[in-house]
């Protein structure tokens, strides 16, 4: 069992390739998860798996879930269009329980081998009202695997490491890019094509570029139009 060792929820995206820096930074053995639970595309998994080569993670694990199944999210549902402006509430592409599910894998895993580290990169500052991207749904979490684990009901601690929670994004950009993190190789569009090129419309294309600008470093995304 070492305790140097850490799950990394990588989605290949621009937050989570920063995480996966900042746990590396400090001195975990980080071992990536990524899931295929149904999304539009594959290009933010292949993203993933050249982030987390280029990251040095000791494994880069895909695990497989149909979400898709359930539906219910423009992410999902090829029947739900993502929205391409700003709208009022919850957006249409909330996943429901994605975050909830990717963690219960993410502890699963670790509690296999011993972890009891996991990071992953929500975001309560600029993000899209997501339920599952604030301090108190990862604070109902930790006890959670407190109760539901076997480990837990022995004595041991999982944490959950949430280190961009309170960040902006350009703050993001700038923590990542001090940390080596090359973000040309990372997609975040809701509806990249399968080249992996930014649409340049959607709310998390929106929020990239905004970050970008806003912490006056070049935009390395590759758009299908030039923006």
């Amino acid at each position: 069992m070492s305790s140097s060792r850490a799950i990394v929820l990588l989605s290949g995206g621009l937050d989570s390739a920063t995480v996966l820096a900042i746990a590396r930074s400090r001195g975990y053995e980080c071992y990536a998860l990524s899931v295929e639970y149904g999304q539009r595309h594959a290009a933010e998994l292949e993203a993933a798996a050249r982030v987390a080569a280029a990251l040095s993670a000791r494994e880069h694990r895909i695990m497989r879930v149909d979400l898709a199944g359930i539906g219910g999210s423009a992410l999902t549902d090829l029947k739900v269009a993502v929205p391409e402006s700003p709208g009022d509430g919850i957006p249409a592409t909330y996943v429901p329980a994605r975050n909830t599910m990717l963690l219960s894998l993410a502890l699963a895993w670790a509690e296999v081998f011993g972890a009891r580290d996991i990071f992953l990169g929500v975001n309560a500052v600029d993000y899209s009202g997501y339920p599952d991207c604030r301090p108190a749904f990862i604070q109902g979490f930790e006890q959670l695997a407190a109760l539901a684990t076997k480990a837990g009901v022995e004595g041991a601690r999982f944490q959950i490491h949430a280190p961009l929670i309170e960040m902006s994004k350009a703050d993001i950009i700038r923590t990542g890019t001090q940390l080596g993190v090359n973000f040309s190789m990372t997609v975040s569009c809701y509806q990249a094509d399968p080249e992996g090129r930014a649409c340049g419309k959607c709310d998390s294309c929106r929020l990239r570029a905004a970050g970008f600008a806003a912490a006056n470093i070049e935009d390395p995304t590759r758009y299908r139009v030039r923006l």
